[in-house]
């Protein structure tokens, strides 16, 4: 069903962006890559599954640059018909002490790009009545931790624009949903948790485990692999009365 299909994925050169493109690609969907990592190999594993791979440098906390990626992806690959919406950034600190350029960069990042994602690749999805719209909230859509305000905030408010892009658009073939992870072991999450070993005077292993435990009760991480699988699921026809929905993998995290 995905086979021929095109799919941007923010944040795609690493982490659960280059998870969830994987599986997209081993799907058949063709992808457009996004992101500041490196790309190049990326480009040759996905193309080594038999599909289209482009790569668009789009910095997400630009408006004009996140329109020009789905215009660009539609010249290209002559459609858009998947959007992850995953780009995202972090930044720790107490709400008095939280600089606002850092406030700005995040919200700007991990929901404003969503917004410009979507009002981009919604005419043409309208006009063929078949989109998805995947987006990659977190358990902090769900619930709040201290010292990470902008992206609780920014993670809530996700979840809140899933749930609007899919009223407006319920009456047609496209849907819009988001997932929710705990913790994934993603470069992001890493520079956490070596941040937490060095302020605390622990080992980076003995930190990663209290992170987790703190949290997510099944004491392991989630993957960027099950990721996948679940935005795989929420591509499919078997999921086209899903609509609004918020999936949470977080290894029981928001279940106590």
């Amino acid at each position: 069903m995905l086979r021929g299909k095109t799919a941007v994925v923010t944040g795609s050169t690493s982490g659960i962006g280059l998870g969830i493109a994987n599986s997209l690609a081993a799907e058949g969907t063709n992808i457009m890559l996004n992101g500041f990592g490196e790309y190049e190999s990326t480009k040759a594993e996905i193309a080594a599954l038999g599909v289209k791979v482009g790569y668009h440098g789009a910095d997400m906390s630009k408006p004009a640059e996140v329109a020009d990626l789905i215009a660009t992806t539609e010249r290209v690959f002559g459609a858009c018909d998947i959007v992850v919406n995953n780009a995202g950034i972090q930044h720790v600190a107490n709400i008095e002490d939280f600089p606002i350029e850092k406030w700005d960069a995040v919200i700007a990042i991990n929901l404003s790009s969503a917004f410009h994602a979507t009002r981009a690749a919604l005419p043409g999805m309208k006009k063929r009545n078949w989109g998805r719209f995947v987006n990659i909230a977190s358990a902090h859509g769900l619930v709040a931790s201290a010292q990470k305000s902008a992206y609780v905030a920014a993670k809530h408010g996700i979840i809140g624009f899933t749930k609007v892009t899919s009223l407006e658009t319920a009456h047609t073939g496209i849907t819009a949903n988001a997932i929710c992870p705990g913790w994934v072991l993603t470069p992001l999450v890493q520079k956490q948790i070596e941040a937490r070993a060095q302020n605390e005077g622990k080992t980076v292993e003995a930190a990663k485990k209290e992170l987790l435990l703190e949290k997510q009760p099944s004491g392991e991480f989630v993957t960027p692999e099950q990721l996948g699988a679940m935005a795989v699921f929420l591509c499919s026809d078997a999921a086209a009365q899903i609509k609004g929905a918020s999936f949470v993998m977080d290894g029981g995290w928001t279940a106590q």
